[in-house]
Formats: structure tokens, sequence, C-alpha cells
């Protein structure tokens, strides 16, 4: 198979290298040639622009910097749709707009060819390794059909939906991650000038509950489920320990911008009654604000867990 793929950057240098070793022929092209120099001594073809790549490959991958670019080489005057032909599939590796991703998958449909967006978690360590995650939006028997290529780029590539929820699932992913960096930032630098030395702090925390589960893993037990009874922790008793963490800030003066959000969040619960209900209660209350009810079958959820058996451990918070 004859694979393209544009884009030879921090991100796309290492899926490409790991594309060649799995014995892909690879078409290649960026705007810088140097960039694919690596390649070409290893037997990849260069081509001069997008439409070219795409004319002479079976499957076209692309790794841009955002939407602009993944529009400007998609649907150019000699962007990659020019150059497709019936049958052919598209995957955009780069973190984008889902409404942009609709847009190109709109025009590509247009000629009976396929675009679905990709987007990849784990860094360049993870594009050099590959082990990182392929969240993938779009048809899902092109998914299929391509699913070993895919691996070769990374080792969790996963169907999460038509087009544009491949996207969305990366937009979820990072702007939580980011989120909680700054969350730590803030209860990290109270803990510090409260005198704690910052390794003892780290090395303290990374054993508590929340150390020790994978981040996401805190949403199957009530969440997901939208179980709050009984609870595990009970969410006076997070309000107890939350007004504390916050008093702290205020004796230390530390501004406390995140932690004051999370404390008016739990007093709004404990207002509505609910200090015997799990701690994880408050989050309803986004939900209501957002016009949206989140409830899974316990039994899908033990099924992803069975299947990513690793997401399964963890003790419970408390």
């Amino acid at each position: 198979m004859k694979v393209g793929f544009i884009g030879l950057g921090m991100m796309g240098s290492g899926m490409a290298a790991n594309l060649q070793k799995a014995g892909y022929d690879l078409v290649v092209h960026d705007l810088r040639r140097a960039a694919a120099e690596p390649y070409l001594a290893k037997g990849a073809v260069w081509a001069e622009d997008p439409r070219t790549v795409a004319m002479s490959s079976e499957v076209v991958f692309t790794s841009l910097p955002g939407p602009p670019e993944v529009e400007s080489v998609a649907l150019g005057e000699r962007g990659i749709l020019s150059g497709m032909s019936a049958g052919k599939a598209y995957f955009d590796l780069s973190t984008n707009s889902p409404t942009l991703v609709r847009k190109v998958h709109a025009a590509f449909a247009e000629k009976n060819v396929y675009m679905l967006d990709s987007p990849v978690s784990g860094g360049p360590r993870g594009a050099q390794t590959g082990r990182l995650a392929l969240w993938v939006g779009g048809d899902e028997q092109i998914f299929n059909r391509h699913k070993k290529v895919l691996d070769a780029i990374g080792d969790r590539a996963r169907y999460v939906g038509p087009i544009g929820a491949g996207s969305v699932a990366k937009l979820v992913h990072n702007g939580a991650g980011y989120c909680l960096q700054t969350a730590l930032a803030e209860m990290f630098t109270v803990g510090v000038k409260a005198g704690i030395e910052p390794l003892a702090l780290w090395e303290a925390v990374r054993d508590g509950a929340s150390g020790r589960r994978r981040t996401f893993d805190g949403l199957i037990d009530q969440f997901l489920p939208r179980k709050y009874e009984p609870a595990a922790f009970a969410l006076r008793l997070a309000h107890k320990d939350m007004s504390l963490a916050t008093a702290l800030g205020r004796e230390l003066n530390v501004p406390m911008r995140i932690a004051n959000m999370a404390l008016a969040e739990l007093t709004e619960a404990l207002n509505r009654g609910w200090g015997d209900r799990d701690s994880r209660s408050p989050m309803l209350l986004q939900e209501e604000r957002a016009g949206v009810e989140i409830k899974v079958d316990p039994q899908r959820i033990q099924h992803a867990l069975e299947r990513d058996l690793p997401a399964a451990g963890g003790p419970k918070r408390g």
C-alpha cells in the first residue's frame, strides 16, 4: 500500500517514520523539503504538492498545526481533494475544529471520497515510539478497512463516532487536561507556601486516592452511571475539606480562583440538600446548565473496562 503523508513536523515526523518501519511505501510532502530527506533516504517518494500526494497514494494522512493549514492543504487549488479519486480515504491527524472537519468531509463526500478526523494524543515522544491514542470520527467501515495502517501509527486507534467525533474527543481531553493543570498549579503553590518541600508534596499526593487512579477513571462510579447514592464519600465531607483548603489559601495570601469556584459548586449542591449524596453530585449542576443528561448503562461501562483492563483499577475517592 502506498501511503501519503503531509506534515513532517514534531508529531508528523515520528508517525511517518513508524509507517515506514512497518513497511509502507511513503509519498511525502512538507513545506520544507529538508524535513523529508530522512524518509527519502529510506525509499520514500517526494511530492511537490498535496494534490500529487493524493494522486500517488491509496490513503493520505496529514499532521498540521491547525484548522487554517488543514483547510488549505485539503481544499486548496492543488490540495488533497483535487487529486483524490473515488474510494480513496484521507485521515487528518491534526487537532482540529469539528466545524471545519465537517466542512471538509462534506466537500470530499461530493466526490465520493472519504475524509475522517483522527487526532492523536501522546506528544512527540508517543509519535516516535508508537504509543499514541488515535480518536477517529467518520465512516466506521473505512476505519475498519484501514485499521492496520492506523495501528502502525499508534497503539490505541479507536473509532469514536461520526465525522467530527474524533476532534470533539481530543478537545475534551486537552481541555480537561489544562483545567487540571491550572488546578494543580494552584494547590501546589498553597502546599509549598505552607512549608512543604515540593518533591515531598508531590510524592505524598501521588499516593492518595486521586493520585493512584487514572485521570478519567474517576468518572466511572458516579458520573457516567448517574448514581450518587449511596455515597462513596459524602458531599458534606468534601465541602468541609474544600473549605479548609481555601481557608489555608487565605491564611497564606495565595490566590485560589479554581478552588473557590469548586467550593462554590460544592456549596450550591449542599444547599440543594445533597449533603449525604456522593461528593461528585455537584457535577449534576453542570449538566443542568448545559441542558444534557449523562447516564450510561453500568453494563456498558463494565464492558468498556474489560476491553481496557488497566483502567479498571484504583481506589475510590475518600
